[in-house]
């Protein structure tokens, strides 16, 4: 009887083991299937300063889009060329992981195209997250680098393939091959995108035809007659359709008949091909980056996407403040969408900081310096966003310039400037001050630097600077008004 007992113990136990890991798979499953009801994109804006980051807006339709952050970058690079471009966002197939990859390039820095294609980094920057908000550190996945002669990494994508029960990470190198130097896309498979299988060819048109910018949907029964649908940017903007990922693909057409076109042929020339289906329909938009005119992105729609013939143009979107430049769209849950908006979507007021000594002058920033003007123009020179400090965001701020969103002011050698934020630790205790009762005037406002705390924003000869505070005069320097 023992025995019996036992087994039966046993036996129940293992049930109830199956039952708990049943039920939370379930529950990982539903909450990937729960409605989806926003859309978030993640996007760089252009080759300045802070503009080769990671950027978010959010829309509630799929057509008019709000930048998170108050428009300025909400993930930066601190590793290989410290800027990336490019940027996928991946959701595993339980809706439990997240991650984004994007390309390691920095024109900005100086870097000319001939060399970021030609001799760049063959590693892709990573991050990853367990709900959307909250972001690892980012690492390197060098995948290009098994491609012979290899010059570069370009824009990745990464798409779940339940054929092989991995991910598909996809991306342009330029390389030599059969006597032909050009950009082709290769792709990798991985389980976590640390690491990965050898490199292989994954598209290639022949002759001398390069090919960078590719992205893959997938389309639920299959309208249109394929499961996967491809975008590429060809010279063309070719759309092609099959119903495995790793399998052949069929050539469905191109936009030249809408005048659109990736260099051949004229017309209105765009790059970046990045798919969204509209939450709750069979409508699917393909945005396309007009890079060559400067405009960003614009939205064709097509609720078949078998003929490109189905596609339309449209005029009823907006893309908000930043301009947005090849990126991805995930479409959201209820859940993600509370995350992501209580996340970067706080509503801080525009500011400017009123001298307390000089009434008519107030702080803002000229070529990058920083000091007190009367008579400020243009006006949005002095407007500035109070934010939770980049370093400490209990009890303390951070001022990041409404003009030239991801600017913050930081001292420098304990004076001020306007700069980008790099990401470091070092900059965001430079940038970070705990607003304390004006040193002149406590119902004024004065600011204590978070890495000096000894040391108060003043002006000195109209120019900002960061200095103890022992007299009256510096008492009266360093007191603001913070006014809307």
């Amino acid at each position: 009887m023992s025995r019996v007992a036992t087994r039966m113990g046993a036996m129940l136990s293992a049930v109830v083991l199956i039952l708990a890991s049943w039920a939370v798979t379930t529950r990982r499953e539903a909450a990937a299937l729960d409605p989806f009801t926003g859309y978030l994109m993640a996007h760089f804006t252009g080759e300045t300063a802070a503009g080769e980051q990671i950027y978010l807006a959010y829309s509630t339709n799929g057509l008019n889009w709000t930048d998170l952050n108050y428009g300025g970058p909400v993930l930066y690079s601190t590793i290989g060329t410290r800027g990336v471009r490019d940027p996928a966002l991946v959701r595993s197939p339980a809706g439990d992981r997240y991650w984004i990859i994007a390309t390691d390039l920095r024109i900005a820095s100086g870097t000319s195209w001939s060399n970021a294609a030609n001799a760049g980094s063959k590693s892709l920057v990573v991050w990853e997250s367990t709900d959307l908000v909250n972001w690892s550190a980012p690492w390197l996945i060098n995948v290009a680098g098994g491609i012979s002669g290899a010059g570069n990494a370009w824009a990745p994508e990464a798409i779940y393939n339940p054929a092989t029960g991995d991910y598909v990470v996809y991306w342009a190198t330029n390389s030599a091959m059969n006597g032909v130097t050009k950009h082709r896309i290769w792709y990798v498979r991985t389980s976590n995108f640390r690491t990965f299988t050898t490199p292989q060819l994954y598209i290639d048109r022949g002759s001398g035809q390069g090919i960078i910018d590719t992205q893959i949907i997938e389309v639920a029964n299959s309208v249109g007659g394929y499961r996967y649908y491809r975008a590429s940017a060809d010279g063309h903007i070719t759309i092609e359709g099959s119903n495995s990922i790793l399998g052949s693909w069929t050539t469905i057409g191109n936009l030249s008949h809408m005048g659109i076109s990736n260099g051949t042929g004229g017309g209105n020339v765009v790059e970046g091909p990045m798919w969204a289906q509209f939450n709750g329909r069979n409508e699917w938009n393909l945005w396309l980056d007009q890079y060559a005119t400067g405009r960003g992105y614009m939205p064709i729609t097509s609720s078949n996407l078998g003929s490109t013939q189905n596609f339309r143009t449209r005029t009823d979107y907006g893309m908000g403040t930043n301009r947005k430049r090849h990126g991805s769209i995930l479409n959201l849950t209820a859940a993600e969408q509370s995350r992501v908006l209580a996340k970067w979507n706080l509503n801080a007021p525009i500011n400017r900081l009123q001298s307390y000594n000089v009434q008519d002058r107030y702080v803002r920033h000229a070529n990058l310096d920083v000091r007190i003007d009367p008579n400020v123009s243009p006006a949005a020179d002095a407007q500035f966003r109070l934010v939770p400090g980049l370093a400490n965001s209990s009890g303390h701020v951070s001022f990041q310039s409404v003009n030239y969103p991801g600017y913050y002011l930081r001292h420098y050698g304990f004076d001020f400037v306007l700069a980008p934020n790099d990401g470091t630790t070092t900059f965001a205790a430079d940038a970070t001050f705990r607003r304390v009762a004006g040193l002149a005037d406590s119902t004024w406002a004065s600011f204590q630097s978070y890495n000096y705390p000894d040391r108060y924003i003043r002006h000195y000869n109209y120019l900002l600077k960061l200095e103890p505070i022992t007299t009256a005069q510096g008492r009266g320097d360093a007191t603001y008004r913070v006014t809307s």
